[in-house]
């Protein structure tokens, strides 16, 4: 009958429900991940391979005088290279399937785990680029307190770079540098900006033109800290749909997509501990796409 209920119905929609659950989960815990430029397709790939991601060519305007032609001037797309070279992967153990996809907090518990290291994981490998942007010169000073002067120029830098307006910029700082931003009185007082919410919630806001937040994955090499300032063009993160598991090896699989990022969960059966494994697992690539786009400011 078509609407026959069997194992491999009830295995598979529950794989459905872990994958769904645990993208939401893992997209909502994203900072970074959803302030870049993402890519995603459902083509398979395996880990290793490069994406080509497109780049809008530069024109100029030309004069054009009257009963004159037009200047052809056959653009180029240029092109940025995204190697797929992480992999990540966090397993848990459920004892009881039933029990746990029966009541939603329960399942959540298992999974929060998994889905916050996800998300750490990519936090930090999209983060530790901010050393590797040069086409500007960095603001600030290593194992310095992040001043006025350092948020300005880096602004500044953007500008002058032809960065464009049509999406926020963003200034992403460690926790240590956002408690400095914090004790700055022209960016807290409510006699300088109109606001005290830096001194009464804690909340920075925009500053010089800069969405600011806070990461504890902001790059760090001993003391000195890689803040930074960007457009999200200046960033790719790359997703791509990993195979599924051989027919036939106890192992199902499904994906989960949405908004440009897609990763896939696996439920698996464990004879020894009989117990049901889960593995969520998402095959990424962070480049920089726009190296003019982002500045390192240092503190």
């Amino acid at each position: 009958m078509a609407n026959e209920i069997s194992s491999a119905n009830v295995a598979q929609a529950i794989v459905k429900l872990v994958a769904a659950d645990a993208l939401e989960g893992v997209v909502s815990e994203l900072l970074m991940g959803n302030l870049v430029n993402r890519n995603f397709e459902a083509a398979l790939a395996q880990a290793g391979d490069t994406v080509n991601i497109p780049i809008a060519p530069a024109l100029s305007a030309n004069n054009i005088a009257e009963a004159g032609t037009v200047t052809n001037q056959n653009p180029s797309l240029g092109n940025a290279q995204v190697v797929l070279n992480s992999h990540i992967e966090a397993t848990f153990v459920v004892p009881d399937v039933t029990q746990a996809f029966a009541v939603p907090d329960l399942r959540r518990t298992y999974m929060d785990s998994a889905i916050k290291a996800l998300a750490e994981k990519i936090e930090a490998d999209i983060l530790q680029l901010a050393a590797s942007f040069n086409a500007n010169t960095n603001a600030g000073t290593f194992n310095t307190a992040l001043t006025e002067a350092a948020i300005d120029d880096a602004e500044t830098k953007l500008f002058k770079a032809k960065c464009p307006r049509n999406a926020p910029w963003y200034l992403v700082v460690s926790s240590d540098a956002y408690a400095d931003l914090r004790k700055i009185a022209r960016f807290s007082e409510a006699q300088t900006i109109g606001s005290g919410q830096a001194i009464q919630v804690g909340i920075t806001g925009a500053l010089k033109g800069f969405q600011v937040a806070r990461s504890q994955k902001a790059y760090k090499t001993g003391t000195s800290t890689s803040n930074l300032a960007f457009h999200r063009d200046a960033l790719a993160l790359v997703t791509r749909r990993l195979p599924q598991p051989l027919p036939g090896t106890g192992a199902v699989a499904e994906y989960a997509e949405m908004g440009n990022f897609g990763m896939r969960a696996v439920m698996s059966y464990q004879p020894n501990t009989l117990a049901q494994q889960f593995t969520l697992d998402v095959l990424y690539g962070a480049a920089i796409l726009r190296n003019g786009f982002g500045v390192e400011v240092r503190s």
